[in-house]
Parts: C-alpha cells; sequence; structure tokens
C-alpha cells in the first residue's frame, strides 16, 4: 500500500455522494461471494476495512439497497446507483468501504481475500492470505497487525 497522504476523498460514479476516509484501512480484502459478484457485476468486490472514525459522507445522503439487514447493510449514491460502503450490523467500529471509489484506488490492492470457496474458477488475486469462507473473527486481530506491517 505504501504510505499515503490523508484524509483521502472519494465518490460516487455520478459525483453526487462523496466520502472521505483520514486514516489507512485495518485491511484490504476481495471477497468472491456470489453476493458480492453480483452486487459488484464482477468476478468479486474490494473492500478496505476502515475504522468507523475515520470515514465520514462529505456529500449526499447514501441509501440502502442490495442487502439491507440482517448480516449487512449496503449503502449507494441515491442518483447513480453506486455501492460505496457496507455497514455490519454489531460491528459498529467498522465500515467496509470500496476503495475503487477514492481519486487514488491504486494503493487498494487485496490482502485478503475471502469465499474463494465460490471463486469463479479463471480468478487470481494478489492477496497474501485466503479463505474459503470468512477468517474467523479471533484471526483478524493478527491479519490486521501483518497488513500494518507489509504497509511499511
Amino acid at each position: 500500500m505504501g504510505t499515503q497522504d490523508f484524509p483521502l476523498k472519494g465518490t460516487c460514479r455520478c459525483g453526487h455522494t462523496s466520502f472521505e476516509i483520514s486514516a489507512p484501512p485495518l485491511v484490504t480484502s476481495a471477497c468472491h461471494c456470489r453476493g458480492c459478484q453480483q452486487m459488484s457485476s464482477s468476478a468479486y468486490s474490494l473492500t478496505a476495512i476502515m475504522p468507523a472514525p475515520a470515514f465520514r459522507v462529505t456529500e449526499g445522503e447514501p441509501v440502502k439497497g442490495g442487502l439491507q439487514g440482517p448480516q449487512a447493510d449496503h449503502f449507494f449514491c441515491p442518483d447513480c446507483k453506486t455501492w460505496m460502503f457496507t455497514r455490519i450490523p454489531g460491528y459498529d467500529e467498522i465500515v467496509n468501504v470500496r476503495p475503487t471509489l477514492l481519486d487514488d484506488p491504486g494503493w487498494a490492492e487485496p490482502f485478503i481475500e475471502t469465499m474463494t470457496a465460490e471463486k469463479l474458477p479463471w480468478v487470481t488475486t494478489p492477496a497474501k492470505h485466503s479463505f474459503e469462507g470468512f477468517p474467523e473473527m479471533d484471526r483478524f486481530q493478527g491479519l490486521m497487525e501483518a497488513f500494518a506491517k507489509d504497509r511499511l
């Protein structure tokens, strides 16, 4: 990932809804689940798992779409319908941001990949850690520490 100057700014496709992140992500990820394939119209979705205080919407009013509870709430620009971020009920301390919406998305290489049991057979990513499902919560601390060291 390298060093970044914060805050980083991002926007939906039409530019009506904007956000910024004011700190590095806890970890970056590619999710291969069928839901993410359908939501992104792609082979996987990219995520930067952010500490919630480091994320804020700066313009516009995102609306819920896609999943609307109980496992996750997806938020979209109400105008162009770009999938911008996800909040997971019960995990209010994090926000999953779509890093390709940032002005400079080049640093968002996935460190982990999840749900590889549903991965399309021709897909590869540069992720250093791979999980058939989602990693157990007790593994996340070690993954976040490894990600922080990898960024230096």
